[in-house]
């Protein structure tokens, strides 16, 4: 095998993809879901987004918070954390699942609408090898999240489970933002882990800082563990 064809292969790993079996993301003015409590919806963006399948069929649409508290402007993984300036229960978005879609563990979400809520992965053995990082967002049915309030890890666990109908949360794992993420939003494909994810900005609010804070971040809502 040439080095040449080496390095295109490598490249082809990396890179995002803009082929025409991509899924793309797109910004739309329209506010958050009717299916939300008034507690909730009002902290959201006014401007949502849109994920669509390579067919040009939506999937998911997303909203992020005005402003996700935030312990801290933002200053790279700590350990296995990506994100360790997030609290975890907190709320951070919602999720309008247009077509069934899966989490992370290939669990079945079904069309409807779900609260975003940031959580980590528990440190056992039950859980080991599923991601080098622990950052989740988990899902919750949107008529049983009715406060903006951060939710604690029992409750966060049990109500998560219910979004998917099963015993074990709803999880939409998060991974790094490019080294360079493109002004807007945009669909990356990881090859080696199989996955699509949405790369967004989250606005921090931040003690002391005069607006939001901009976080970015990759939201995998296509791809799961499967070994």
């Amino acid at each position: 095998m040439s080095l040449k064809y080496l390095a295109v292969l490598a490249l082809g790993m990396v890179a995002p993809a803009a082929a025409q079996d991509s899924y793309k993301i797109e910004k739309r003015n329209e506010g958050p879901p009717a299916g939300l409590a008034a507690g909730v919806k009002g902290t959201l963006e006014a401007q949502g987004y849109r994920v669509v399948d390579p067919e040009g069929k939506p999937l998911v649409d997303l909203w992020l918070r005005k402003g996700a508290p935030a312990s801290g402007k933002p200053s790279g993984p700590k350990a296995a954390v990506l994100f360790p300036i997030l609290t975890e229960g907190e709320l951070i978005g919602a999720a309008r699942f247009v077509a069934e879609g899966h989490d992370y563990r290939d669990q079945t979400i079904a069309p409807g609408v779900y609260t975003l809520r940031y959580g980590l992965q528990p440190v056992n053995g039950d859980h080991l090898g599923v991601s080098v990082n622990r950052d989740y967002l988990l899902l919750l049915p949107a008529a049983k999240d009715t406060e903006a309030a951060d939710l604690p890890r029992k409750r966060l666990e049990e109500r998560s489970a219910e979004a998917v109908g099963t015993t074990h949360p709803g999880v939409l794992i998060l991974l790094p933002a490019p080294e360079k993420p493109s002004s807007g939003p945009s669909m990356v494909n990881d090859q080696a882990l199989n996955t699509w994810g949405a790369v967004v900005s989250l606005p921090l609010e931040i003690k002391g800082e005069a607006g939001p804070v901009p976080l970015p971040m990759q939201l995998v809502v296509v791809g799961a563990k499967t070994d």
